[in-house]
Order: structure tokens, then sequence, then C-alpha cells
């Protein structure tokens, strides 16, 4: 069986090998616990046997394991401009042998290693077993949903380490962008042309979501809202925004309405 409280006390002890005071550090290691917290409750809804929670529980716990080398070794936890934390985690956890810091059972190593490796990329890989997909959703999901807290908490804290926030609303929103979103289609980042749409992607999240859940909570603390809101906004481009926020919150209901 898993332990979780002595998983997070190897977390607590590996993380502190890093310099916690680097603000993006203490920034994933926040994002880490709010993930973990998202996933108990995808798994509650779920109705998730004991032993599913608790893995569930791991991989968040793990999923952004990378980011901190990759904070060290760059000093930046954009990807295209550094390395994919998702294949430096599984590198650490697996080809380094930390993994058993976490967790003694090896019978788990394989669900955790696709977890994690799968957290980040566009699309899940194919081929996957029932177990293996099901653990790969919840923690997309589940990190998707921090994904809006961590973006918020950025704009409401000096020393954003993404963008600033003050001059993105200058730059006008692609066509690409737009569409996919008029379309619920997520976007991939190769086809931003600029900050702000890399911003306003997130919101082209939300239409990879494989439960409700997430979707609830995004609803009931009006995320989206309040990312487009933090930005100074154009009156040129005013009807975009307020388009972009009309798809959302449409889709939000839809998929809620659902149910799944």
């Amino acid at each position: 069986m898993i332990d979780i409280l002595e998983a997070k006390k190897a977390f607590k002890e590996y993380v502190n090998n890093y310099d916690i005071k680097n603000i993006k550090i203490e920034r994933k290691i926040a994002h880490t616990h709010r993930t973990v917290e998202v996933a108990k409750k995808i798994v509650e809804e779920l109705q998730l046997d004991e032993e599913n929670k608790k893995l569930a529980e791991l991989i968040a716990l793990l999923h952004d394991i990378g980011r901190f080398e990759q904070v060290k070794r760059y000093n930046t936890y954009v990807d295209k401009n550094s390395v994919d934390h998702g294949d430096l985690g599984v590198e650490i956890l697996f080809e380094q042998g930390l993994i058993k810091k976490f967790v003694e059972d090896r019978k788990y190593d394989k669900i955790i290693y696709l977890a994690i490796k799968n957290h980040n990329k566009f699309r899940i890989q194919e081929g996957l077993n029932e177990q293996e997909l099901l653990h790969c959703k919840i923690i997309r999901d589940a990190d998707k949903t921090d994904i809006f807290v961590a973006f918020l908490e950025e704009t409401n804290k000096d020393g954003g380490t993404l963008y600033d926030y003050k001059e993105i609303g200058k730059q006008k929103l692609s066509e690409a962008l737009l569409q996919g979103l008029r379309e619920y289609k997520q976007v991939e980042r190769k086809y931003m042309e600029n900050e702000i749409d890399d911003y306003i992607n997130t919101i082209t999240f939300l239409f990879d979501y494989n439960f409700s859940t997430g979707l609830r909570i995004i609803k009931e603390n009006n995320y989206i809202e309040k990312m487009i809101n933090a930005i100074n906004i154009h009156e040129e481009t005013k009807e975009q925004f307020n388009e972009i926020l009309n798809i959302a919150n449409t889709y939000i209901e839809k998929r809620i309405e659902k149910g799944c």
C-alpha cells in the first residue's frame, strides 16, 4: 500500500535540496500541493477504491518533480526554452532511481511512469490499459485545473516569472487561437504567435478535460474571468475577449450539465 504521509516527507526532503527561496521553486512546490488536492477531489467523485485514490495522490505529488531540476539547470520552467519537464521527471524518478524514496512497492512503477510522462503532452499516448489511462486522465485534469490558479497567483504578485502582464494586453490574438476557441479545440503551443496567444491558449485546456470535477472548480472560482481581467485589455480587442469568456463559460456549462 502507498503511504502518502511518508511520500510527502520524501518530497519535502527532495525539494529542500533546491533553493526554496527562489520564487520559481516556491511556486512549483505550492502548485504541487494544490494539484494533489484537486486530484483527491477527482478520485472522490469517481468513487475509486483506496489503492487507486492513494496512487492518484502520489502521481499528483510527483507529476512536476522534473521542474525543480529544470529551474536549477535553466532558471526557467518554460519547456520550449529548456527541457520537457515530464520527460525529465521520469528520468529522475526511474533512471536515477528516486522513485524508491516515495514508494517501496514496484508494482506501481509503470503507471506512475506513464502518468508523469504523459501529463504535459498534447495528447495521451495510445496503447495504455484501463488503469494506466485512468491515472493519466486524472493527473492531466488536476494539473490543468491548478494551472489557472498558478497564472492568477503570478498576476496578483510582483515578480511574474512568465509574462509582463501589463504589456501583453497590447498584443493581438492570432486567428489560429481564436479559431481553436470557436471550435472547442485545444491548440498546440507551436502555433502561438506571441505571449498573449500563449497566455490565453491556457483557456483551450478546457476542451481536453476528461472529467467535470475540474471544470466545476474553475466555474465556482470564476478562474476564466479572473484570468482575462488580470491583463490590461485594449479597447479594440475588448470584444474578442468578451467572446472568449462567453465561449469558455458556455462550454463549461455544457460539460457540467452532461456530468462527464
